[in-house]
């Protein structure tokens, strides 16, 4: 009898095939440490069908990780209803997540980092390091799977990381600005890389980012967050594969980024705790609705 990956289970594990995210009346406050309520997510009706690329831009503050956080099951919504297939959502091999930060474990080797995602997943050991050279010959890193975080460029531990979010072959790939931290050569391979992956394993990917341009490279569609609510929903329709130099020269390509950095500029004039408010000009009206 072989061991069966968790994706093939269709278990409890993860969601099954198909399956979109809802958000149905989703609103979600926070408490600081001062007393003040923070309402993160307000009222947010979303649907994110299986095997889309969505891509969630907006300035700092706006819902964005904390959407993500939802999805993933690691908080609950205060109102309204999460579901995945059907389900509420919860942590585990069916949803991979991959953080702004690498989260390495750094006394476990490139391979041990990898094969954490799938521990509770009731493989046995030989299958589970299958399963992991199997995906980092995917990331170009089965060479490194001894090496340690401290032996790695930033480049390779946020490969790791793609590794270990995707080592599990979840329908569902939660990504909170995964690639912020790298520099702009080494961001544009990782766009690659994760575009090729996503080609082939198609799962539906959740990707929040600061970056207009990272936006309409990777997504099928941008979602514009401000206080807490989606404000804006664009279906991007440039042709597939997208290569950095064409997609820009492409009419619609500055068309659309006009329109999305107007909004998120706009959002950041409009709010008092921002060090830009007030500030005045008007953008040219962009074409889109």
């Amino acid at each position: 009898m072989r061991d069966v990956a968790p994706q093939e289970r269709g278990d409890a594990a993860g969601p099954a095939s198909g399956s979109a995210i809802h958000f149905d009346g989703v609103s979600k406050s926070f408490v600081l440490s001062g007393g003040e309520h923070v309402h993160a997510i307000d009222n947010v009706h979303l649907r994110v069908p299986a095997n889309q690329f969505v891509a969630i831009v907006g300035p700092s503050g706006c819902g964005k990780s904390t959407l993500l956080r939802l999805a993933d099951g690691l908080v609950a919504p205060d109102a309204g209803r999460v579901s995945i297939a059907g389900s509420a959502p919860k942590p585990g091999p069916g949803i991979g997540m991959m953080f702004q930060n690498f989260r390495l474990i750094p006394w476990r080797n490139v391979a041990g980092n990898v094969g954490f995602a799938l521990e509770s997943s009731g493989l046995r050991r030989a299958a589970i390091d299958e399963y992991v050279q199997k995906q980092l010959q995917q990331v170009g890193l089965a060479r490194w799977s001894n090496h340690y975080p401290a032996q790695l460029s930033g480049g390779m531990k946020q490969r790791v990381a793609l590794a270990r979010a995707l080592v599990g072959g979840p329908q569902i790939v939660l990504m909170d600005e995964p690639f912020a931290s790298l520099d702009a050569q080494t961001r544009e391979l990782m766009q690659d890389d994760l575009l090729a992956l996503w080609d082939r394993q198609r799962p539906t990917i959740v990707f929040v980012t600061h970056s207009v341009d990272e936006a309409l490279m990777l997504a099928d569609r941008v979602l514009v967050m401000g206080g807490g609510r989606v404000l804006d929903d664009i279906m991007v329709g440039l042709p597939r594969p997208r290569i950095p130099t064409d997609a820009e020269q492409a009419g619609p390509y500055g068309q659309l980024r006009r329109h999305i950095w107007h909004r998120i500029r706009d959002l950041v004039m409009a709010d008092p705790n921002s060090a830009f408010f007030g500030r005045t000009g008007s953008a040219p009206e962009s074409g889109i609705r």
